[in-house]
């Protein structure tokens, strides 16, 4: 399963911004944000705040068979999804002329729905790849042969790609990083639990099925299956876990091309370069070194034929659902059923639609933005940014823990975080990308190619500004250290993360801590260690640094105590930033709340029986409401820096001190947090 590497995006929360101090909402709109019968009112709040929260809703609403999980980003996706629907489909009616933007789009929708054609196709589209690779003799061969796959999107052994150079954020550089995995993590390939033994097995057995049906024998497909896993499970001995992986000194290692070719003899970097039409860069981070390298030695090790299974496999699972029913279903039955649990496949509209979207991203976004994002939203959106920065910033000078010279710092960092709200200004061109109704497979490929293409011809030159990480339709949101930036797509900006008319205490409980958590990942564990240019540079003071990390420590322990799924619970290094994020959105948010309260002289008053800071408290946890199955949740405390929901809010709230007071919440409770161990970071 191939990961597209992308930048930094350190978080996940949204919303649309409207006139937040327009006095009380009209009584019978009310409920659309808080509704008491989505919660569970049997519960005590200081045992399960997340189901005395959502309980209601989680009874009312189970994961329909097609979703791993279902909750309040679910239900904002399907809504957008279904817009995207209609102006795809729209674009897919109309007669525009080779070339256009509608052109292209409908015809990239169509050739997907075309299934008559994709299976009649069946592999005829992967077969020229097939004839190369049994062509190849020798490790050169096998090297060009990865250079041509990831000009299509097909990346086996690792990445490359393109990115704001660390530590001169405003030049962009090459960049090397390891992969080649078709499991999802690396633990997967090394974890002696019993549960990660039987994924390998039935992964082995995933492969094998796949090799016979695109034409293998069983026996082949059997033994071709066992020396592909061996390749990727030696790659996995080598390479960097998640936890290591978020250290940006650890993934930092900029050296000459020249250094690169010494290091690893057996790789034939003039050969790869030269497969994907680049002139080797002066200089490459390598963000592995020690995967390159062991690469590089596999070459010398791994017979030539093992390879070309390798490479034989890297394209059909990467193809799999581009391709006729039976490589789609074996393909959804490993993936999806086995390593996830979703029940069923979504429907083929859905499916195409996520990959056209996917492909001509910005081009879609643009039709989006226009229907659907009203324009005054941006300066709306603006308002309530600066609101939550003035919060931050209150609270940075009144740290107890920070020597005033740190403080300057990220008071001087904090002011030049710039903030990319809806859409960009400067959108893609996609002149240069082909679309055809004929052929999906093709069309997938030269959007990757154009894609790859658009991302290499970056490096070396000055890093733009104004260009975005998501394209507008995406529901999420974002920072990213080296540009010292957050980002608020449009796709998210909307209910269930903000309600027109909702009270105060609800907007800020979801979009103002949404906002303040997107702001303190410039100073969480790792975001801390870039400046407010974006470079990787201690600017800290040792003594506040160190206070610092005691401070997040409390933070790691308490997660790691945090236990969901039998033996298996979170992982509290691996999502420290987003923990230390969460904490920080909820403080920021809340102050920021006060404050408002406080200057427009409004006591709200209670709203169905429950005060200002309730509903504040409520308004967050309800926008973690999610049912999860026991097979995504435990991938996901394998796979994901985020905490889960449930511990998003079980953990989260039962730091900060106004929740105890506003619930009541005593010691006897499950979940009370003696004062003297609650994190205080931001």
């Amino acid at each position: 399963m191939n990961t597209k590497i992308t930048f930094a995006l350190l978080a996940i929360s949204c919303i649309l911004v409207s006139n937040l101090f327009a006095g009380d909402p009209p009584a019978d709109k009310q409920k659309k944000a808080i509704d008491v019968a989505d919660m569970d009112l049997t519960v005590k709040p200081g045992n399960d705040f997340f189901s005395y929260a959502n309980g209601g809703w989680l009874q009312k609403n189970p994961i329909p068979d097609q979703y791993t999980s279902y909750g309040a980003f679910t239900v904002l996706y399907e809504e957008n999804r279904k817009n995207l629907q209609d102006l795809v489909v729209e674009a897919s009616k109309t007669k525009a002329p080779k070339g256009s933007v509608a052109q292209k789009i409908g015809d990239f929708y169509l050739s997907g729905m075309d299934t008559a054609t994709i299976e009649k196709l069946g592999t005829k589209p992967l077969q020229s790849d097939f004839k190369r690779i049994e062509s190849i003799k020798d490790a050169k061969g096998i090297v060009s042969m990865v250079g041509a796959l990831q000009t299509k999107g097909v990346y086996p052994m690792f990445y490359l790609f393109s990115s704001a150079d660390p530590k001169n954020s405003d030049m962009v550089i090459a960049n090397l990083y390891q992969g080649g995995l078709g499991l999802p993590e690396v633990d997967y390939y090394l974890d002696q639990d019993p549960s990660m033994q039987e994924i390998r097995t039935e992964y082995v057995k995933h492969i094998a099925k796949m090799l016979e049906i695109s034409g293998e024998t069983p026996e082949e497909s059997t033994k071709h299956a066992e020396l592909v896993f061996a390749i990727e499970k030696r790659l996995a001995e080598k390479s960097l876990n998640m936890v290591d992986r978020r250290d940006p000194n650890r993934t930092y290692n900029k050296m000459p091309f020249s250094q690169l070719v010494s290091s690893t003899p057996n790789f034939d970097w003039q050969a790869y370069f030269a497969a994907i039409g680049m002139t080797p860069p002066s200089e490459i981070n390598v963000r592995m070194p020690g995967f390159i390298q062991n690469l590089s030695q596999m070459l010398s090790e791994v017979p030539v034929n093992d390879w070309k299974l390798y490479l034989k496999w890297n394209i059909l699972d990467n193809s799999a659902p581009y391709l006729s029913s039976a490589f789609v279903k074996q393909n959804f039955d490993f993936n999806n059923a086995f390593l996830s649990g979703q029940k069923v496949m979504q429907p083929r509209w859905k499916r195409v639609l996520n990959a056209t979207s996917g492909g001509l991203g910005e081009a879609i976004g643009k039709l989006y933005v226009e229907k659907y994002f009203p324009p005054q939203a941006k300066e709306r959106m603006l308002q309530l940014v600066e609101n939550l920065r003035l919060s931050l910033g209150q609270r940075i000078k009144k740290l107890d823990w920070m020597s005033d010279a740190t403080k300057q710092l990220a008071l001087e960092k904090l002011d030049a975080m710039r903030v990319k709200i809806g859409y960009p200004d400067k959108w893609i061109d996609y002149s240069g990308l082909d679309v055809s109704s004929a052929t999906y497979l093709q069309n997938i490929w030269n959007a990757n190619n154009f894609e790859f293409k658009r991302d290499l011809a970056k490096i070396g030159k000055p890093v733009d500004k104004e260009e975005w990480g998501m394209t507008p339709q995406t529901v999420n949101a974002g920072y990213n250290p080296t540009q010292n930036e957050i980002m608020f797509p449009a796709g998210i900006l909307q209910p269930p993360f903000f309600y027109l008319d909702a009270d105060d205490a609800v907007n800020y409980g979801a979009i103002g801590v949404v906002i303040g958590h997107e702001m303190t990942h410039g100073f969480d564990d790792q975001g801390r260690k870039y400046d407010k240019n974006g470079n990787l540079a201690d600017w800290w003071a040792p003594a506040d640094a160190e206070k610092f990390n005691g401070r997040t420590r409390v933070l790691v322990d308490q997660y790691n105590s945090y236990k969901m799924l039998d033996s298996l619970g979170v992982n509290g290094e691996m999502t420290l930033g987003e923990n230390i994020a969460d904490n920080g959105g909820l403080q920021i948010s809340l102050q920021a709340f006060h404050k408002s309260c406080k200057e427009s002289k409004s006591d709200m008053g209670q709203i169905d029986g429950y005060t200002p800071e309730q509903r504040f408290f409520l308004s967050y946890a309800a926008i973690w409401k999610e049912n999860i199955r026991d097979k995504s949740l435990a991938r996901m405390l394998k796979e994901d820096v985020h905490s889960p929901a449930k511990a998003r809010v079980n953990k989260a709230l039962f730091n900060i001190d106004e929740f105890y007071r506003a619930f009541k919440i005593e010691e006897n409770e499950k979940l009370f947090i003696p004062i003297a161990e609650r994190a205080k970071v931001w």
